[in-house]
């Protein structure tokens, strides 16, 4: 069976190294990838190019940029260095987008986090133009509105994308951030009528999770109205990947050829069944 419209996270399969990634969802007929840089590290970018030629692979993004927020104009700079090793990256792999999760520092106000994100994602628009790589904000669910990211709804998201104004800006959309918008319709159509309706990521959100972070359920576990965003994905003119991106200690644990089976069979269920 192929699955030519869907994307796995190498984060996903996170055991895995990246070449055992790009091999095993090739088998099975999966049609993209978006690379996590924990899964770079010690691999060689021209390598890794010509093995996502060779297994048919389309590269989808480069996870992630982003944490721009700092007390100091130092830590900011540097987190502006960081982002522009991350765009090289993605440039030298030809992975045309950077998912940026876009921080918050503990101490600071929402809105002064949200500024910093603000300023310095225009400090790179350009750059990351030039190099053919745009820059997707991630919305995060509010429980980690904390220390990970004040973008923490997709109204804010589209909010900041309105104000930053620039044409390589745009919108990753994870259901397990998203999905209890009570505006969520009118939201995802905004963004993809301004043309920020870039990405979209799948998996579950576990009401008894025990861990905030490392328990996303596969789809079909959770309390997520799949279906209904999926509809809501396609008749807003979303034609791109749907990207499984699930973090389960549980799953990490066991056989990732049977974890990768398992959402694929989800999938199957969810996805499939409704076409």
């Amino acid at each position: 069976m192929s699955y030519q419209d869907l994307a796995i996270h190498t984060f996903t399969t996170k055991p895995w190294s990246l070449s055992e990634c790009i091999e095993g969802y090739a088998k099975r007929g999966i049609g993209g990838i978006s690379i996590w840089r924990e899964t770079l590290e010690g691999e060689d970018l021209c390598t890794v190019s010509q093995h996502l030629t060779d297994a048919g692979l389309k590269g989808v993004s480069l996870v992630r940029g982003g944490f721009f927020t700092g007390e100091t104009a130092q830590k900011r700079a540097a987190a502006l260095e960081e982002n522009r090793q991350a765009l090289k990256e993605a440039a030298m792999l030809e992975l045309p987008s950077l998912v940026l999760v876009c921080g918050a520092t503990v101490g600071q106000t929402p809105k002064e986090n949200y500024n910093q994100i603000r300023d310095g994602i225009g400090a790179l628009a350009d750059e990351a133009e030039a190099m053919g790589v745009r820059l997707l904000v991630e919305p995060l669910h509010p429980i980690y509105a904390g220390d990970r990211s004040a973008i923490s709804s997709l109204k804010i998201a589209n909010e900041l994308c309105a104000e930053l104004n620039h044409p390589n800006v745009g919108i990753a959309l994870d259901v397990y951030h998203v999905w209890w918008e009570h505006d969520l319709a009118e939201q995802i159509e905004r963004a993809s009528q301004n043309g920020w309706l870039d990405s979209y990521h799948i998996c579950d959100f576990k009401p008894d999770q025990s861990d905030i972070l490392l328990d996303r359920g596969i789809m079909g576990e959770g309390c997520v109205q799949l279906g209904h965003i999926d509809k809501l994905m396609t008749e807003a003119g979303f034609e791109g990947f749907r990207e499984v991106e699930i973090f389960s200690s549980k799953w990490w644990a066991r056989d990732q050829d049977e974890f990768l089976d398992t959402i694929l069979h989800s999938y199957d269920q969810i996805y499939r069944k409704k076409s």
